[in-house]
């Protein structure tokens, strides 16, 4: 019986040479794919936004048909404050709306990151979100404009209109709401 033994050139194992490559090419893709990272939290970020929204505005919709009351969803859009508000009758002042307080989830604030810009049907949306005549409402957000809410009616309709979201860098998302059935619809757009 004759042994073989093992040849020390032809040794099953990893050359440092062929470690030190597999190295620079781990290196070379890790140098390409940190920078595409970067966005994914921005974009999570507006996606969470827009998500929040959404859930607000369901909420809107389920305690109007459900208690059968007008409610509304007010955005400021400087602040990113939402609060939803039920509709009441003031005696001499007649119909007003009252912020909604017993209820979780019935205000709250859009991280700081993201701008808002609202159009109704018919508008064209501005560049510029600010406008003169701001008057603070007591609640923390400015009524410089009282279209800046969607209202939400007993039947399950609700106001048309559309909330565009956009990150700092740019990337939009846009909140459709159908004004038959109350519904959002998020809608990505082009990037600005």
């Amino acid at each position: 019986m004759r042994l073989i033994h093992p040849n020390p050139a032809r040794n099953p194992g990893f050359t440092l040479m062929e470690l030190m490559v597999v190295l620079v090419l781990i290196g070379i893709m890790t140098a390409l794919i940190i920078p595409e990272l970067k966005g994914t939290y921005e974009d999570a970020v507006l996606r969470s936004s827009s998500r929040e929204l959404v859930n607000v505005f369901n909420l809107a919709y389920s305690r109007a048909v459900s208690i059968n009351q007008l409610h509304r969803v007010r955005l400021d859009r400087h602040s990113g404050r939402y609060l939803v508000e039920r509709r009441a009758n003031g005696g001499e002042t007649g119909v007003h709306f009252v912020p909604l307080r017993d209820v979780p989830g019935c205000e709250g604030k859009i991280d700081a990151r993201i701008s808002i810009s609202f159009q109704k049907p018919g508008e064209e949306i501005t560049e510029s979100a600010d406008r003169d005549g701001t008057v603070d409402s007591g609640d923390g957000i400015r009524a410089e404009n009282r279209d800046d809410a969607i209202g939400f009616y007993p039947d399950g309709t609700a106001d048309p209109g559309e909330i565009v979201l956009q990150d700092r860098d740019g990337f939009r998302l846009a909140l459709r709401i159908n004004p038959a059935t109350a519904r959002v619809r998020l809608v990505e757009l082009e990037r600005r």
